[in-house]
């Protein structure tokens, strides 16, 4: 049995498994982490979403606004050893219904062609391949992915 909480990026369980997403990243990007990682600061993220399998945070991730319609899907994440199970959608699917409920009409988001994982599961919740977007236009390592709410 799981909760989700919504919250902010002040909250401890949130920092720490964005801490754990980091470490994950940095050895998936090697030498490219450090320009991935100034795209995804933590501070003063408004909506913020932690599960919890009883009182274990273990998987989180955020939204906040790209433009006046879209909102941009920032820090998924699920420690390992709680993966394949659902946890990920459920995270995504609570990040889409606050989206909907701030008036945002579609999602994106920008994943890396070393996360398989993060590739499947957006796939697996009716998200497009889109043109990457922003600091993320013509940088082949970056997949950019879309959603009409």
């Amino acid at each position: 049995m799981y909760t989700i909480v919504r919250t902010t990026s002040e909250n401890e369980h949130f920092r720490a498994l964005v801490n754990e997403l980091d470490k994950d990243l940095a050895i998936r990007d090697g030498d490219d982490h450090a320009f991935y990682a100034q795209f995804n600061k933590i501070d003063n993220l408004q909506h913020v979403v932690v599960l919890y399998e009883g009182a274990e945070a273990i998987g989180c991730g955020a939204i906040k606004a790209y433009d006046t319609g879209t909102a941009e899907v920032k820090r998924m994440f699920v420690t390992s050893t709680h993966r394949n199970k659902g946890y990920a959608s459920a995270i995504l699917k609570e990040l889409e219904n606050m989206a909907r409920q701030l008036g945002y009409t579609k999602c994106i988001l920008e994943t890396g062609v070393k996360q398989p994982e993060a590739i499947s599961l957006y796939r697996k919740n009716a998200y497009a391949i889109m043109h990457n977007y922003g600091q993320y236009e013509g940088v082949i390592d970056s997949i950019c992915f879309c959603k009409t709410l």
